[in-house]
């Protein structure tokens, strides 16, 4: 059975994947949903109670958590979300996978975007007077920035269910050293997920990360969803995005077992 690893972004953790654990899990692959360290366990709690280092928390530290638990597996399939989607880039680089899907993803090798909503949200995370203070998320700018499509009734529920306080030095590694990557080497196949409305990681800089490979390095595909948020995994019509992501994993070769059991019965 082949696996899948969901990697989540800043201001999340495993929670935000549990649709998506259900959906690949119906499709016959086996799903694997890793927490950050200091993010596993209940958002609100986490929320209530932030952990102890939390603020000091780096981009390699995570990277080094779930390069980890991919090296102990078989090459599976990876799915990142924004800083997440870095980390499958980063892992794809590295040739530990046999795929991956970035969606939303914070683009490497410090390319930047001038979007107003790109500039705006990069720098209150960054701020460099905050020193080592975690950025509180909270349920106004959780609406306004993260899933500022949702109205503000669903936005207040999902900020509930999965909205977590976060380091900002995560971002700041992104864009150093940390966030590096040699666009030109040979890689799995890819795909670069983005959505039309999102505030946090503009559609036009995914395209540019995925323009920024080179062509002769592999396979690279490229997908914009209309009126999506950066909340494109937990938002309505979350479901378009993990079929859309679904089949382009078969036409690349990675059915699930219950897809590949399908074909082969009408094979027959």
């Amino acid at each position: 059975m082949k696996k899948i690893v969901f990697v989540h972004g800043m201001f999340q953790n495993p929670k935000s994947w549990e649709n998506w654990e259900s959906y690949f899990s119906g499709k016959g692959y086996e799903c694997v949903v890793p927490a950050w360290p200091l993010h596993d366990g209940d958002p609100k709690s986490l929320r209530d109670n932030p952990p102890a280092g939390l603020g000091e928390l780096s981009l390699d530290t995570i990277y080094s958590s779930i390069k980890s638990t991919v090296s102990s597996l078989d090459k599976p399939i990876i799915i990142g979300h924004s800083v997440g989607g870095l980390i499958a880039q980063k892992l794809l680089a590295e040739g530990l996978v046999s795929g991956a899907i970035a969606i939303s993803s914070v683009a490497p090798n410090a390319m930047l975007d001038f979007d107003w909503g790109f500039i705006k949200n990069s720098a209150i995370i960054t701020n460099p007077f905050k020193g080592d203070e975690p950025v509180y998320m909270d349920a106004k700018t959780f609406h306004g920035s993260f899933a500022n499509t949702l109205s503000a009734e669903q936005a207040a529920v999902e900020f509930e269910k999965t909205a977590t306080h976060d380091s900002r030095n995560v971002l700041r590694d992104c864009m150093g050293s940390s966030g590096k990557i040699n666009l030109d080497r040979p890689h799995a196949p890819l795909l670069l997920v983005a959505g039309e409305k999102d505030e946090i990681i503009p559609a036009d800089l995914v395209e540019k990360n995925s323009k920024a490979y080179d062509d002769a390095s592999g396979i690279v595909g490229f997908q914009e969803f209309a009126n999506r948020s950066h909340y494109i995994c937990g938002e309505p019509g979350w479901e378009d995005v993990a079929s859309y992501i679904e089949n382009w994993l078969r036409d690349n070769g990675f059915a699930g077992q219950a897809a590949a059991e399908i074909h082969s019965s009408r094979a027959i």
